[in-house]
């Protein structure tokens, strides 16, 4: 008996209360035998509140069923429940089956489709399409709790910063620790004019944050300069006067800094040093910073090497096929729960390398029942296909670059490994279009080299769709 056929006789035998997405999960990974422990790591939510949701769901299956139901006599009972059905069944028209059945294929899938959005920014906190990368969130999460440490997040786009940055926040939360976030992207474009003016912006948000009035006026010497002006209001007043409990200083969409390099000379410096002073200074061991950055700002900025190396350096992987089937079951794709399933995932985690965004996308249509999977394989790399936008963005960040296209044609070129000059090869790892092995690269995945290969053939020519 299948994950799906269970599915089913859930849905039917609750008639009257459909399930959650979350709900649904449950239930299939319980009917695979596993633990609440196993579907916390891989959901993303707390073990507890896996144990709630079960719990409220074989309640709901006993009123339902009018006898105990719980996850250890699930495959026993629901295998009753079926076969008394099928009974019951014998004596009804084929027609009316054939309607029951259409309508207890579609329910289960509609109703999820209309509670999930387009994949576009950060997955929310107890999303169930929050998919654990282990040791991802562990690393983090330990490495939070160190006085005075410094946690570097870098990946090219929508591969998971932020989200992953915001379970860090809502972790250290529990801890008791403070939170300060600044989003660099919220900025003028004038408080960039001069370091001075961007860093009293600086401690204008941090002070308001932190409860306390902003007090530049009193700490601030223009004779001393303003990075030292900046250190002694942190050091005397704001870690002063503070409770006893540490501060997440967590600064999103660095690279923003990046692009004003008299900015960046000296602010990126400055958090190097307070990172270096909470070695030998209690004070500054109540700051913990963690720095999000994409790394696409390399290529414009013609940076050949990432300008803030310090800390603890955190890179995102892509997703594994066994974490693309969670996401799938996550999406309501309930085909994908069992190992026949894991099989029809494998296309899509050639085609797109487990990319994240990339892999959401297409579970995304899916579940909304848009297109099947073929035919999205078949035109993902096309002007039709749902990742036009995408392949368009990066086609036209390499066309200002020439020496880079050229790079990505050798690498497209063949199947095996291609050695390339060293700035070339980082710059586009940086962009996520190669992995590399030292200097040698091959492409991240078969839709980056389908879409590339197609675009280089066009005469010599790279211009736009």
């Amino acid at each position: 008996m299948s994950v799906e056929d269970i599915l089913q006789a859930v849905e039917r035998i609750l008639q009257d209360k459909p399930l959650a997405s979350i709900q649904w999960f449950v239930l299939s990974q319980s009917w695979l035998g596993k633990t609440y422990e196993e579907m916390a790591e891989v959901s993303g939510y707390r073990n507890n509140y896996i144990k709630e949701v079960g719990s409220e769901l074989w309640q709901d299956l006993s009123v339902a069923l009018g006898k105990k139901i719980t996850k250890k006599n699930l495959h026993l009972a629901l295998e009753k429940y079926l076969q008394e059905k099928i009974g019951n069944q014998e004596n009804h028209s084929q027609e009316k089956l054939d309607e029951e059945s259409s309508l207890e294929m579609v329910s289960p899938n509609l109703f999820l489709a209309s509670k999930i959005e387009f994949p576009s920014g950060p997955v929310p906190l107890g999303s169930p399409l929050y998919i654990n990368r282990p040791p991802l969130e562990e690393l983090v999460y330990n490495e939070i709790l160190h006085p005075g440490c410094l946690i570097r997040i870098k990946a090219p786009r929508k591969t998971g910063k932020s989200s992953l940055l915001n379970r860090m926040i809502a972790y250290a939360k529990e801890q008791g620790y403070q939170i300060v976030y600044l989003d660099f992207q919220e900025a003028d474009e004038d408080i960039f004019a001069s370091l001075d003016k961007f860093l009293r912006w600086f401690c204008i948000n941090v002070s308001r944050q932190l409860n306390l009035f902003p007090s530049l006026d009193d700490f601030w010497d223009t004779e001393m300069g303003s990075k030292v002006s900046c250190k002694i209001y942190f050091e005397a007043y704001l870690l002063q006067y503070i409770e006893q409990s540490p501060v997440v200083l967590a600064l999103n969409e660095v690279h923003r800094v990046f692009e004003h390099p008299n900015i960046a000379q000296d602010f990126l410096p400055m958090l190097r040093f307070w990172h270096e002073q909470a070695k030998q200074d209690q004070i500054w061991q109540k700051l913990r910073m963690v720095v999000v950055h994409t790394t696409e700002i390399y290529i414009p900025l013609k940076l050949n090497q990432s300008p803030f190396n310090v800390g603890i350096t955190i890179t995102l992987p892509p997703f594994t096929l066994n974490q693309v089937q969670n996401l799938a079951l996550a999406y309501g794709l309930h085909w994908a729960a069992d190992s026949e399933g894991a099989k029809r995932l494998v296309p899509l985690q050639s085609m797109v390398g487990g990319h994240p965004y990339l892999v959401s996308l297409a579970l995304y249509h899916l579940c909304h029942e848009e297109i099947t999977l073929e035919v999205l394989l078949e035109s993902a790399s096309t002007q039709v296909g749902i990742y036009s936008q995408h392949l368009r963005e990066l086609l036209s960040l390499l066309q200002k670059e020439p020496e880079l296209m050229s790079a990505m044609e050798k690498v497209i070129a063949t199947d095996e490994k291609v050695e390339l000059d060293a700035i070339a090869a980082y710059k586009l790892e940086s962009m996520g279009l190669v992995q590399l092995n030292g200097n040698q690269a091959h492409t991240m995945c078969e839709l980056y080299r389908f879409y590339f290969s197609q675009q280089l053939k066009r005469s010599g020519s790279y211009e736009l769709w």
